[in-house]
């Protein structure tokens, strides 16, 4: 069993620092990144299939060298064996459409250069852009079946299908079963939650765990960075020339103003303890409501 599970960084608006430049374009190489955190919930799903099937799991990305970084937060976290980052400054700028070109062009280089592939896991969106669209694209990109809002899964290897459990929105949220054939695409939903009930799984978790710590501490020697040449990608597909979409502005999200003015009192002031002891009685009587 080969498993790829798509990750991406976005900025970490917790920090303040998201620049963009003059045409409204985030740069990315200049902001804060962590991994999206929707990917997270894809990353489980890959890890649960190592757990039970065994096999070899490989993270990919695409973005500026520093997502390196989250390649080896997912090692971490899904305990891949290697990292593979699509990376060039042809791919800036790009939107959902350029980049599943992209990725299904480096899905396309590592089948042909490590193996073929049987499942790839990716994210329900990502906190950036919110369009859900990257990995439906990308599966469409390799004509491969997709399931989407995935809250469990299994895998027969022997029949090489896929079988899982689907929330399906709507007047009623409904839950389906649905099968499909490897190779196939895995799109998580929020609620997805790995399972781990026989004592050999969760003791290969544990091993698993063990093994990755040595391995990610040396993540540089197992990450293979592919460039725009290395993938054979025409320049008018990708980027902000292979881009469809058009971003008019980008307006910075303003701070709420604060609706309550705050005082700050000196406990060891009686005068002042007083103050808001007095200001404190109505409503322990009831009578500020």
């Amino acid at each position: 069993m080969r498993s790829i599970v798509l990750t991406k960084g976005v900025p970490d608006f917790s920090e303040g620092a998201v620049s963009f430049d003059e045409d409204g374009h985030l740069e990315r190489g200049k902001t804060p990144t962590v991994m999206n955190p929707n990917d997270g919930f894809a990353v489980r799903a890959a890890l649960q299939t190592k757990v039970r099937h065994g096999g070899h799991v490989s993270g990919m990305s695409m973005g500026p060298p520093g997502y390196a970084d989250v390649l080896k937060e997912a090692m971490g976290s899904v305990y891949t064996d290697d990292s593979y980052l699509l990376s060039d400054r042809e791919l800036a700028a790009s939107d959902t459409w350029a980049t599943a070109i992209t990725l299904s062009a480096g899905l396309e280089k590592y089948q042909e250069e490590v193996g073929e592939i049987d499942l790839v896991f990716a994210g329900f969106k990502s906190a950036d852009g919110e369009t859900g669209q990257t990995g439906p694209q990308t599966a469409w990109a390799m004509d491969w079946p997709i399931v989407t809002h995935v809250l469990a899964l299994d895998i027969d290897p022997d029949e090489r299908t896929l079988r899982a459990k689907r929330l399906v929105e709507g007047d009623r949220d409904e839950i389906e079963t649905v099968e499909a054939p490897l190779p196939c695409f895995v799109v998580t939903d929020p609620e997805f939650q790995p399972t781990y009930r026989k004592a050999s799984h969760r003791l290969t978790h544990k091993r698993l765990r063990a093994e990755t710590e040595e391995r990610a501490a040396d993540h540089d020697d197992h990450l293979t960075t592919w460039s725009q040449e290395d993938l054979n990608l025409d320049p008018d597909y990708i980027g902000l020339d292979g881009s469809p979409t058009i971003v008019s502005s980008v307006d910075p999200i303003p701070k709420a103003p604060s609706e309550r003015e705050a005082t700050m009192v000196d406990p060891d002031e009686e005068t002042e303890m007083s103050e808001v002891l007095e200001e404190m009685q109505p409503y322990a009587a009831g009578a500020g409501d």
